[in-house]
């Protein structure tokens, strides 16, 4: 026989329990959003900031330009094996759990710049930087787009892909601005821009611990495996030509983070940091600019209008090479990176559109792996050429080739659209 219960009461503030809790739900994951959103930005400002600094390496270390582009690329190296490690695995441990021991491993690469300073030192803390980045391309953009509906935000909102998209080029575009300002007017220009990148990035690291956690983990957890593609058989089409879309763009902007700061010093004698930092910034930061601008369009719209801009932007920015002429060059740049950003915007959310809910960290992975493919290869092949050909005949074929890249892959996710629609 059991003691007989007590009639249950309701009070007032019972009915705005519920109402309550669900408003401070909402306010930290909105809060937790612009936390990850600054941690994503810094994280790939952070990958760049050494841009205007490789002159100062090569003058004092005497790198051939060759090896300029060498330590540059090799950053490649630990974006690709850590987006085929573990690019995806925050599906299965939660995206907290990957993000903030990416950002500790960039804080890591920050000691290595500032210990190491040697040629093998860059190396090193170029591939550890890589690994941090492809730990946080996949994880950083999938986790905003949940904190986004944890916050209240509509499934079909687009802040979660312009932010993400905006983050990622306007933070490689802070990067090389920052170091160059800092390069150009305060002392110990290869030691400041790490302190400075890489206390904030520790102290990003530290808010997002508090983060709320958004992916659900399966049960039981998979075993660990390489990252694969696990795409729908009718989206492939649609995932790969985006893909190689973005890793045209992302060969283009390489070129903006490798060769352009020795281009500058050596055709055009514009020996300023301040200057190679606010060039590539200016065409990161165009990027950005004409992402937002078209936000609210749709992957048909963004990649139609991109194309045109970006064939424009590389037809200038030859050019500025070619007469030489820093305006026009500038110009170029900044048109291109417009061009560029649309590109990679269009590109993202082509195949983003293609991920289940369930591996959209994975699908994320594989597409940043191949865009860094781009963003290497490339690259080095250019760095390669010019011991052998000037940079304006070596720059002259690289557009072309890269115009007729972006073209195919654009017009890839063009065609399977109409298909599917």
């Amino acid at each position: 026989m059991t003691a007989p219960t007590e009639p249950t009461t309701a009070r007032p503030g019972d009915f705005a329990l519920e109402p309550a809790r669900l408003a401070r739900h909402q306010r930290r994951h909105s809060m937790a959003f612009w936390v990850v959103a600054a941690a994503f930005c810094v994280n790939l400002a952070f990958s760049a900031v050494p841009t205007p600094l490789y002159v100062i390496y090569q003058h004092r270390d005497h790198f051939s330009t060759l090896m300029i582009t060498v330590v540059y690329a090799v950053y490649a190296i630990g974006v690709i094996g850590s987006l085929f490690l573990g690019g995806h695995i925050s599906d299965w441990v939660g995206r907290r759990r990957v993000l903030v021991p990416a950002l500790a491993v960039n804080v890591l690469s920050a000691v290595l710049f500032i210990a190491v300073p040697s040629l093998p030192g860059l190396i090193i803390a170029r591939i550890v930087s890589g690994v941090s980045i492809g730990l946080t391309t996949g994880t950083a953009t999938a986790y905003l787009a949940e904190l986004h509906l944890g916050a209240g935000g509509s499934p079909a909102g687009m802040r979660p892909q312009i932010v993400a998209t905006a983050s990622n080029l306007g933070g490689i575009g802070v990067g090389p601005l920052g170091a160059g300002l800092l390069a150009q007017f305060v002392p110990f220009p290869l030691v400041i821009p790490f302190v400075i990148f890489g206390g904030a990035l520790a102290v990003l690291a530290l808010l997002i611990a508090f983060a709320p956690e958004t992916a659900s983990r399966p049960d039981p957890r998979p075993a660990w495996r390489p990252q694969r593609v696990a795409i729908p058989a009718h989206a492939r089409g649609t995932f790969f030509a985006a893909t190689g879309a973005a890793a045209a763009a992302f060969a283009v902007f390489g070129v903006f983070n490798s060769l352009m700061p020795g281009f500058l010093a050596g055709t055009m004698h514009e020996t300023s940091y301040a200057v190679a930092g606010a060039v590539a910034f200016s065409a990161f930061a165009a990027g950005a600019v004409a992402q937002i601008a078209l936000g609210r369009a749709g992957i048909a719209t963004t990649l139609r209008v991109s194309l045109p801009v970006l064939f424009a932007g590389l037809a200038l920015f030859t050019a500025g090479m070619w007469l030489p002429s820093l305006p026009v060059f500038v110009i170029g740049g900044i048109v291109t990176g417009a061009g560029g950003g649309l590109v990679f915007r269009g590109s993202l959310v082509a195949a983003a559109s293609t991920a289940p809910r369930e591996s959209r960290a994975e699908v994320l992975a594989g597409f940043f792996l191949g865009a860094y493919i781009g963003l290497s290869a490339p690259v080095i092949a250019l760095g390669v050429a010019t011991q052998y050909v000037t940079a304006r005949n070596v720059m002259l074929v690289f557009v072309v080739l890269a115009a007729i890249a972006v073209a195919a892959g654009a017009h890839g996710v063009l065609r399977r659209q109409r298909d599917l629609g």
